[in-house]
């Protein structure tokens, strides 16, 4: 492959990986668990579990799903939990099953969920006790046919699976009031499905493992369509980076990031899973004291992370008494890594923090620093093997080192399009295999690349993104709003918040009546932090709301 952007790779680093080396994500797995099978693979929250025990409750619960009445090959699967046990089961039994997983948040509204399940076709979810109610509102409109509900402790050991149970919806009362017919319960899953059997699903490299829902360039919630290929193709370049830092076995990484996030899903599950490590997934990473707590409890090696995290630990009372000395990488991505807080996490863990780059789009890795940078650069890094990237500009023509352009990435990462959606995706994928990423992007005379701007008028809150059309169009349904304009604002804790500018219908509107209009309707992250009121929003000639300008 030709290389229009880079001199040479950072010392150990391949130019190409072996893209055939699995067939797919279950291949992954089942190789580790043949190689490491008494391993801890999973810990979290007092209990871990080999990697024979996930083949055993995976095996049990693809069985249970395989065995409900009409489902096939590639039919999707919704996982809506944070990180808990249940969540990686589930996860690797729909693979072994031959369905596609359906990523959900669990912070979703109503609305957000009954758009992916809708969009999706899922036909079953396996869903968190705490998040039911949002569930059984939207239901009846989604084509959803199979519910498996879960509880925070069920695959803790007894009794803990029982107190935390009862504590969670009896004490702290986190289960609010839902109705959902027909339901299973996971574990009643599980055992039914130990008395079925699992009959071996062929899956390749064209197969769709994950349908990743993001809004791409635009505010249309699409499913990223991320096939096996693409999954073990950005693991096995990911672990070509590693490779001379890590030893198989041997590694503990804290995955805080939900799993439903691509960063996490690739960057610690399957990355690591391959070399056969600890995942040590944290529930409730916003709980930091909690958090730290864990992490002093923990001789962990790896950790990854956005911005916000890291700040946020190191701003904890008791971080400075966690053991860094088994440290050997800290990654972080999803946000841009900022300057002070990468300087103050080196001086305080001895540890760099090494900013990458990725799009869910790309499965999601495409730049990353190298492991022997001794101290924060302000770039994305290099360009993993097997991977192009350039800067183009709007005809599609590469442009010179240096100069100013659109990010673009070609490589086996980048996903197959999106899901039912063939006009979005001539969109950001050209007929040659280039992804526009909407990032505007400058490239070094050593090949390292930086981010400049952003195209898109999205908006990255804690690693997530927001989409101001969305938001502009649930703001836009309040009636006292004549017209809105949503743009993103710096924020230290967040790297951005929602900014929302309004002209009002009625005069006695205020942002409290915005604040609770739009806690309806979306997610937490994306509720404006800022509104603010206007006589009048600058505007195009032909009517068009200048975000540029209200910026």
């Amino acid at each position: 492959m030709e290389k229009v952007w880079l001199k040479s790779y950072p010392p150990g680093v391949p130019e190409d990986v072996d893209l055939d080396a699995y067939l797919s994500v279950t291949d992954v797995f089942e190789r580790a668990i043949e190689k490491f099978g008494e391993n801890p693979c999973f810990t979290n929250l007092g209990t871990s579990l080999t990697y024979n025990e996930m083949d055993r409750y995976t095996d049990q619960l693809a069985s249970y799903l395989q065995n409900l009445p009409g489902m096939s090959k590639g039919d999707r699967v919704a996982v809506m939990m944070p990180n808990v046990l249940q969540n990686p089961i589930s996860i690797f039994a729909i693979l072994r099953a031959g369905f596609t997983v359906v990523n959900t948040n669990p912070l979703y509204t109503p609305r957000e969920l009954k758009h992916q399940l809708s969009d999706s076709g899922a036909r079953a979810i396996i869903v968190m006790e705490n998040f039911c109610h949002t569930l059984s509102e939207v239901i009846a409109d989604t084509p959803i046919e199979y519910v498996i509900t879960t509880q925070l402790g069920d695959m803790l050991h007894f009794p803990k699976s029982l107190i935390v149970n009862l504590v969670v919806k009896h004490v702290k009362k986190m289960v609010p009031k839902f109705s959902l017919p027909g339901r299973v319960k996971f574990k009643d899953a599980l055992r039914a499905g130990s008395g079925q059997t699992r009959d071996a699903v062929a899956c390749n490299h064209d197969d769709i493992a994950f349908l990743q829902y993001t809004g791409g360039t635009t505010g249309v919630a699409k499913g990223a369509m991320l096939t096996h290929g693409n999954m073990t193709a950005n693991m096995q370049q990911a672990s070509a980076w590693i490779k001379d830092a890590v030893k198989d076995g041997e590694e503990t990484i804290i995955t805080a990031l939900p799993l439903y996030h691509i960063f996490s899903l690739t960057a610690n599950c399957l990355t690591f899973m391959k070399i056969g490590a600890l995942n040590y997934l944290i529930t409730n990473p916003r709980d930091m004291p909690g958090f730290v707590k864990e992490l002093q409890n923990v001789r962990f090696t790896v950790i990854t992370g956005v911005n916000t995290l890291f700040n946020g630990l190191m701003n904890t009372p008791g971080f400075e008494q966690i053991d860094f000395s088994g440290l050997k990488l800290a990654l972080g991505g999803g946000m841009a890594v900022q300057q002070p807080v990468a300087e103050r996490w080196q001086k305080m863990t001895g540890s760099p923090v090494l900013e990458a780059y990725g799009l869910t789009e790309t499965s999601p890795a495409v730049c990353i620093n190298p492991l022997n940078l001794k101290e924060y650069n302000g770039s994305i890094g290099l360009p993993v093997p097997s991977t192009e990237v350039s800067v183009q500009d709007e005809n599609g023509n590469i442009l010179p080192q240096g100069e100013t352009g659109e990010l673009c990435v070609r490589g086996p990462q980048v996903m197959k399009g999106y899901w039912q959606k063939p006009d979005e995706t001539a969109r950001v994928l050209s007929n040659d295999g280039w992804l526009k990423t909407g990032d505007v992007a400058q490239m070094d005379e050593l090949g390292f690349f930086r981010i400049v701007d952003r195209l898109k008028d999205m908006i990255l809150v804690s690693a997530f993104n927001v989409y101001p059309s969305e938001v502009e169009s649930v703001i836009a349904g309040h009636e006292g709003v004549l017209e809105v304009g949503v743009i993103g604002e710096p924020d230290e804790a967040c790297g951005e918040v929602v900014k929302a500018v309004i002209v009002k219908k009625d005069a006695s509107l205020d942002e409290a009546a915005i604040i609770a209009h739009c806690r309806e309707k979306l997610a937490g992250y994306k509720i404006p932090k800022i509104v603010e009121f206007r006589d009048e929003l600058p505007k195009t000639n032909v009517g068009k709301i200048l975000r540029r300008e209200l910026r």
